[in-house]
């Protein structure tokens, strides 16, 4: 794998090693503020629909709709993420991203096109994410993967956080269209870091991308039992207990902080335990047992357990979602160059896309069962899954490229 640094040992480094690789604090930074300005444009949108119509269905598909339309990109033009000139994909990605939120500061702007504009976005927010990672993969060497991944991740947590709550201070001032404004502030910083320190890659063989390249790629990955197991395991459990999640407002009311706060306790003890202390054949050893621990622990909902003892179930299961990165390294290793950027870009958006999905079933069928029975029946599925898919998993093969789209 291409890297800045190929005489470094093939030893996972610090995060510190990561951040003196002057590419990767670029992607870093640039990813760190892409989404920070996210989680502040969606809560400047989520409010303005709130007070606009009350509605508290338009007001959540506003804040997460955006997910459902990276499904769009993997399936059409993800192929750009592997172009010639990524360097340049990126940066004219995160343009698009600029306009975007500029547009959504317009005083008076009707809401229909507020989320035609949101949908639009989120098609090219998985291209951006496909870019990013393909250049993430050869701006770092391959021991470096998993901790630069679990760098990001405990990173995305935490702005997330501190977006929501500086969205709320910030609205006590300001109109939700001063919130796009700094959305569209943190989003021209982070073109800006991205321009000046990721370098363009010579290195990637001509090609064409566009909606034929990109069936083909993924018709490979898809064709393949190993790989679409890989996938399997990535996008449906992690999409079912985030449907678990969804419902900890309507199963504990005004505890259901404590949950979540248990919940991004135990992320960031997975993230930071697996991707920074775990050598890669510890790694790989744990990938199938955290996937069982991840929906395990909600088995005990059923029992209707007092709210501290539930807290400990999520924090316990929450760790479990550090499996992404043991199955994402394996699926990278699987996956020829030429094709990374798309293959992780269709990974991240099948994730997102199954999130919302499980929000939505969740939601959809706690409206005639209760929370708790939800919250056990998609747990027990997720296990269901996790197991049925073992064999397959362990019978992964490297994904083939067709000739034509190596070299074109």
């Amino acid at each position: 794998m291409p890297s800045d640094a190929t005489n470094t040992p093939d030893i996972p480094p610090g995060y510190r090693a990561l951040l003196r690789n002057r590419e990767f604090a670029g992607l870093y930074a640039g990813f760190t503020l892409t989404v920070g300005a996210s989680t502040l444009s969606g809560f400047a949108l989520g409010t303005l629909v709130d007070r606009s119509t009350g509605s508290p269905f338009l007001t959540a598909v506003s804040m997460y709709g955006a997910t459902f339309a990276t499904v769009l990109g993997a399936t059409t033009l993800m192929s750009v993420a592997d172009g010639s000139r990524p360097r340049r994909t990126l940066v004219a990605l995160q343009a698009v991203a600029l306009a975007g939120a500029c547009a959504q500061a317009v005083p008076g702007m009707p809401l229909a096109a507020r989320f035609g504009l949101l949908l639009l976005l989120g098609f090219f927010q998985s291209l951006n994410t496909g870019t990013r990672m393909g250049l993430l993969a050869e701006a770092v060497p391959a021991s470096a993967y998993v901790p630069a991944r679990s760098l990001m991740n405990i990173t995305a947590g935490g702005t997330s956080v501190l977006g929501f709550a500086l969205g709320a201070v910030l609205l006590r001032h300001l109109t939700p269209q001063g919130l796009f404004l700094a959305a569209a502030g943190l989003t021209a910083a982070a073109l800006t870091v991205t321009a000046a320190t990721v370098r363009e890659r010579s290195i990637r063989p001509p090609r064409r991308p566009g909606l034929r390249e990109t069936w083909t790629t993924n018709g490979a990955l898809l064709s393949r039992g190993g790989p679409r197991a890989l996938l399997l395991n990535l996008w449906v459990p992690n999409g079912l207990i985030v449907g678990c999640e969804a419902l900890f407002i309507p199963y504990a009311q005004q505890d259901a902080g404590l949950l979540l706060a248990a919940a991004s306790g135990g992320m960031l003890l997975g993230d930071l335990t697996v991707g920074r202390l775990l050598s890669a054949e510890w790694r790989r050893r744990c990938a199938f047992p955290l996937r069982l621990l991840l929906a395990a622990p909600y088995l005990l909902f059923a029992l209707h357990p007092p709210t501290p003892v539930a807290a400990v179930a999520v924090f316990l299961a929450s760790a479990g979602f550090a499996a992404t990165l043991p199955l994402q390294e394996r699926l990278l290793a699987l996956t020829p160059e030429q094709v990374r950027g798309q293959v992780q870009g269709v990974e991240s958006a099948g994730r997102m896309t199954w999130q919302g999905i499980g929000a939505a079933v969740a939601g959809g069928t706690a409206q005639f069962l209760s929370p708790t029975v939800t919250i056990t029946a998609l747990a027990a599925v997720s296990v269901c899954v996790t197991i049925a898919s073992r064999p397959y998993v362990n019978r992964t093969r490297p994904l083939k490229v067709a000739p034509g789209s190596e070299r074109r």
